[in-house]
């Protein structure tokens, strides 16, 4: 089936609507927006982000969303201090779809990638424009869910082979 191509004086108004739906817990209805803004303007930043988003906003609960679409998004943001600062999102979304499923070994990777996460936003917190504290606030974010949930490294077990 052949989609319907978005107008170009329609991306403003396209672009308004994926953020309301995601407002309203829409993720798949504005990924599909942003997907038809993109088909139009495949630069465009804005749906770029949108997507990102509207894609992490979808982990967790139940979608099936993979990493890898939102992997291959980041590398399109071309703002440094977004790119770094949205990288540092979608790890802690990630963290956070694992902790919801409470699996063996879940925790170890939540605090692996909550670390990687912080790690992007002191990237990010060096890049920020004036007044931009947002980095750090989701920093903080990070921190309190590691204290919150007492999550640790994982503990490397090392195991003496026999010599023959």
């Amino acid at each position: 089936m052949d989609l319907k191509p978005l107008s170009r004086e329609a991306v403003p108004a396209a672009l308004e609507k994926a953020m309301r739906y995601r407002l309203l817990n829409e993720p798949g209805e504005a990924e599909s927006i942003c997907h038809d803004v993109l088909a139009v303007d495949p630069e465009n930043q804005q749906a770029l982000v949108l997507l990102l988003l509207a894609l992490t906003d979808r982990f967790g609960k139940n979608y099936r969303v993979g990493v890898t679409e939102a992997q291959e998004i980041l590398p399109r943001v071309r703002d440094p201090y977004e790119r770094a600062y949205y990288s540092g999102i979608l790890a802690e979304r990630r963290a956070k779809a694992l902790l919801h499923q409470d699996n063996h070994g879940s925790r170890y990777s939540a605090y692996d990638l909550l670390q990687e996460a912080m790690r992007f936003y002191e990237q990010a917190e060096s890049l920020r424009p004036p007044g931009n504290d947002d980095a750090l606030l989701r920093w903080n974010a990070c921190a309190r869910i590691i204290m919150r949930n007492k999550l640790s490294p994982a503990v490397e077990e090392r195991v003496e082979l026999p010599l023959e």
